[in-house]
């Protein structure tokens, strides 16, 4: 198990600023996740902390040692791509043991090593196939036993599991928690996927044009988020956002107005600091949201249902809750119901939520300006 530090990482291509000043410490055996939108810089710092990708200024530490600007092999890492990039030629055995080979390493240890990992990713019986042989699932078991092979010190994985279909997604997920607890390994995975990252990760890093937003556990960042643009992000349904505005400030609470949710107060972070009239962003998570009786709650109109089994998505207009960035008076709210429920697209409902469970955002960097929620672990 190694470490991994970055130290004011800088990246420019040209006039294009893609990395600024990133700063993380990844403790020996922790599985960090990197997620953000498309263009936010993840798998730039990936491929920079590989050594595909030079970094502007800054420094970079494995281990205890400086690898700023040492070559991809001398790193000590070894990195799973998206595409296998597996050798059709070469059966599974010889692709696992390619790296090996070219290190020149005696044929015995090879063999051992190939043997090892075969048996950690049930590759056993597969050895002598070549990769048009085997499944999608199991190409990616290769491309990752190929990188177990090496014996690395820190794993990189760049969205490995993207071109693989729903159901082997979801079993690739289980077998590389597994194998991360196995190893005992060091890994940084980037990923597009939030389940993915919420099930995977020892720690969460979200960035946003090349900045690190947020860094956390899956559950504290999805209970704690810190800005805008973080709970905005993580979640899945995401987060229902309309704007209010402040009317009226108490010793650790604030009462905002909005025209479909009428007054109501969110308690107040110490040291948040707004003022009556300044215009601020609530956000609802959409299990907050509830059906509410005949004459309570705000009326909305059911647009979409999706029934999941053990549980309902409800996407319903709601008017007159002004949404942020609307200028029409309406909000598309998503509603998560954990029963089956019996709606359709037309029917008129009325919904809730608790405003204890509300979140708050504003000043010049969309802060949040509610305290933080209890965490559910």
């Amino acid at each position: 198990m190694s470490s991994l530090q970055l130290r004011n990482i800088e990246k420019n291509y040209g006039n294009y600023h893609a990395l600024r000043g990133i700063n993380l410490d990844v403790a020996p055996g922790e599985f960090i996740v990197m997620v953000g939108p498309s263009g936010c810089g993840k798998s730039t710092l990936l491929k920079s902390i590989a050594g595909l990708e030079p970094i502007t200024s800054g420094t970079m530490i494995i281990n205890g040692r400086d690898v700023t600007r040492a070559e991809p092999g001398e790193r000590g890492i070894a990195m799973v791509f998206q595409s296998y990039a597996l050798y059709p030629h070469m059966s599974v055995a010889e692709n696992m043991g390619f790296g090996l080979r070219m290190a020149k390493r005696p044929k015995p240890e090879i063999d051992a090593a190939v043997a090892r990992a075969a048996k950690i990713l049930r590759l056993t019986d597969q050895l002598d196939k070549l990769p048009r042989q085997l499944s999608g699932g199991q190409r990616q078991r290769v491309a990752i036993g190929r990188a177990i092979t090496r014996a690395p010190e820190v794993f990189l994985f760049d969205e490995p599991l993207s071109n693989l279909d729903a159901a082997l997604r979801t079993q690739m997920r289980v077998e590389l928690s597994t194998l991360h607890a196995e190893l005992g390994a060091t890994m940084v995975y980037v990923t597009h996927d939030q389940v993915e990252a919420m099930t995977m990760a020892s720690r969460i890093v979200v960035l946003n044009q090349g900045r690190i937003e947020q860094v956390g556990s899956p559950l504290d960042l999805y209970r704690n988020p810190d800005n805008f643009f973080v709970a905005g992000f993580l979640g899945a349904p995401r987060m229902n956002f309309f704007e209010a505005s402040v009317v009226a400030l108490e010793e650790g609470w604030v009462r905002v107005s909005n025209p479909g949710a009428g007054v109501f107060s969110i308690a107040l972070r110490p040291g948040a600091r707004l003022e009556v009239g300044d215009t601020v962003k609530v956000g609802v998570r959409p299990e907050a949201f509830h059906l509410a009786e005949e004459d309570d709650g705000l009326a909305a109109s059911v647009r979409l249902v999706e029934h999941l089994g053990r549980e309902t998505i409800v996407y319903a207009d709601a008017t007159p809750l002004l949404s942020v960035g609307s200028d029409t008076g309406t909000s598309n709210v998503t509603i998560h119901l954990p029963d089956i429920v019996g709606l359709a697209a037309g029917a008129s409902i009325r919904i809730a939520f608790d405003p204890d469970q509300a979140y708050l955002f504003g000043g010049p960097d969309d802060q949040t300006l509610s305290p933080p929620k209890a965490s559910a672990i």
